[in-house]
């Protein structure tokens, strides 16, 4: 089977230059064709959009080429990380439909390892304890455009920093006394090769060594050893580690050299991270949403997390279409939320049955239709898969229809209902409109109408009455209303924050102000029967209307509330809204 072709022989997605890499290296036999990728969230947070990418990425890869992918968490900040996260990371990996297999990791889990190579750089003459604060070593650390300088402390002798090394791990210092640095080049053009800090004491209890450990491995030191040890051929991270890369490779080949780990060793590969329009992808931005109350949690629908994603009715599918779409590259470029929206869309229309739902209800009176009287109508499923089959929809006297489905007074090209117009009942019969009813405010309450007993659809002759309105609705005596919410996207800008032109000079725009304030609507709507059996994440097409879903969180057995997944069609296209 060809390495790019996925298991059932479908051709997979295009080649990138991540794929060529792997190429190569097969050709070159370097790995002798093994392919092991990984996913290494910081269990400090909830995943969103961006992280769905490179999930998408990671395992597909490992996938496509017979391989495997890792689920690692980087805890290396017991300050910031809790089980909650942990658990809703692996939650969130499952849901899209990756699976790590025994390959489940934590950094914490190889701390001793990372201790020994720490004191293996000590003896190597290529780390050393400074003593330095934090301000001071920034001092020292210069700047693009100069050398940084060296701290007094570089001079440590090899014992003298073993000890205090091996007394910053038996607690003897207070936080921020010393730090141990990799001994490299001041003088670098890299400001992360200028001899960056490796551990630092931090008295804080870790969510799984508990307190254990009173210092702690840095990120960039502790993530190219635990590749390591895990034997990962291809470290996929985004661009903003490009820099970091000149270390990773310093690291790794010295400890190589003193006999830690084997040749050949992992290979660091950036790629450019998601730019989503109409969202906002930092952490502390996303933090701000939640904590000041602009959305309903870390799953609010709105938000783009992957919690927030699935309350919302978002499709695993549909991400890893998206991820497949927008393809790999080396350079930072929007992706349009749109986009996203229309893998949506795609996957939608072909998994979701199809129910009718009124949101905006008026009553439709069928005058000359028996009072108390009601009978089946018969609605397919789905329209493109007949093996689903049909469901019933009873229809009577009394029926809702959507209030903008009715003009007194009809604009040209309206073949809705009006005064002496005839459509059809989706489903049911042709009707005529013969009047309405309104309150004492001039405002219509009911629509009344005749039908016509031989044009039910599915009977003969039906097809004898030839209309250009097609309407949906709900019987008013077996329908019920239920709670519906409809979501749009939270940001009314493609980029929040952004200066625009019209601001005044010297105006710092809050990402804040650009808030859609018809991002969330609640309603009450009218639903056919059928839809109270509907189980939780269930989704459906509501015809007219868009693609929703029984919420996850809230819904009860008989009663789902249902949120707005997306529209039918983009109603933010050129321009917004």
């Amino acid at each position: 089977m060809n390495p790019n072709d996925n298991k059932d022989g479908a051709p997979a997605a295009p080649s990138n230059f991540i794929r060529n890499q792997i190429d190569e290296d097969n050709r070159s036999g370097k790995w002798s064709g093994r392919v092991e990728t990984r996913f290494p969230p910081e269990p400090n947070g909830y995943l969103h959009y961006g992280h769905a990418k490179s999930i998408c990425l990671n395992f597909g890869l490992a996938e496509s080429y017979g391989g495997a992918c890792h689920l690692r968490f980087d805890d290396t900040n017991p300050e910031k990380e809790e089980q909650e996260y942990v658990d809703s990371i692996i939650e969130a990996v499952q849901w899209l439909g990756f699976d790590w297999r025994e390959h489940l990791y934590f950094a914490s889990d190889y701390f001793d390892i990372m201790y020994a190579c720490a004191e293996s750089l000590i003896k190597a003459g290529k780390a050393y304890v400074d003593s330095l604060s934090a301000e001071e070593m920034r001092a020292l650390r210069g700047t693009l455009t100069e050398p940084g300088k060296d701290s007094p402390f570089r001079t440590r002798s090899i014992d003298e920093n073993l000890d205090l090394f091996r007394r910053m791990r038996a607690g003897e210092f207070a936080e921020g006394t010393h730090v141990l640095r990799a001994r490299i080049d001041m003088a670098s053009p890299n400001i992360n090769l200028r001899d960056p800090a490796i551990y630092r004491i931090r008295r804080a209890t870790h969510h799984r060594t508990g307190d254990n450990w009173c210092i702690y491995p840095m990120y960039t030191f502790a993530h190219p050893i635990e590749d390591a040890i895990e034997n990962i051929t291809h470290s996929i991270c985004t661009l903003e580690f490009e820099d970091q890369r000149p270390f990773y490779d310093w690291l790794l080949d010295a400890l190589a050299s003193a006999g830690h780990f084997p040749r050949p060793l992992p290979q660091q590969i950036e790629f450019a991270r998601l730019n989503l329009t109409y969202v906002v992808l930092s952490k502390r931005k996303l933090i701000q949403l939640v904590d000041e109350g602009h959305v309903d949690g870390w799953d609010d629908p709105r938000l783009p997390t992957l919690v927030g994603a699935r309350r919302r009715g978002f499709t695993a599918e549909g991400f890893r279409l998206f991820a497949e779409r927008i393809g790999v590259t080396k350079s930072d470029s929007w992706i349009d939320m749109s986009t996203l929206e229309e893998c949506m869309r795609e996957h939608l229309n072909e998994a979701a049955e199809r129910r009718v739902a009124v949101l905006d209800p008026l009553k439709l009176v069928i005058t000359n239709y028996a009072e108390g009287a009601s009978e089946q109508c018969h609605a397919p499923n789905h329209p493109l898969k007949p093996e689903l089959g049909k469901r019933d929809m009873p229809f009577g006297r009394e029926l809702w229809i959507e209030r903008e489905d009715f003009m007194e007074e009809p604009v040209k090209g309206f073949h809705r209902l009006y005064p002496g117009n005839t459509v059809r009942l989706r489903y049911g019969y042709v009707v005529k409109c013969t009047g309405c009813e309104k309150d004492a405010d001039g405002n219509v309450t009911a629509v009344l109408a005749e039908y016509m007993a031989d044009s039910k659809s599915g009977t003969p002759g039906a097809d004898n009455y030839k209309v250009k309105g097609n309407l949906h609705w709900v019987s008013a005596a077996h329908g019920y209303a239920a709670e519906i919410r409809l979501y749009d996207r939270l940001f009314a800008h493609p980029h929040p924050g952004q200066r625009r032109e019209g601001d005044p000079e010297g105006y710092e725009r809050s990402f804040l102000e650009d808030i859609n304030p018809d991002s969330k609507r609640v309603i009450r709507a009218w639903l056919e029967p059928a839809l109270r059996a509907a189980k939780p994440e269930e989704r459906f097409q509501f015809e007219r209307h868009g693609y929703f879903v029984a919420d996850r969180r809230d819904s009860v057995d008989g009663a789902p509330v249902f949120n707005r997944t997306v529209t039918l069609k983009d109603s933010w296209a050129k321009g917004g809204k």
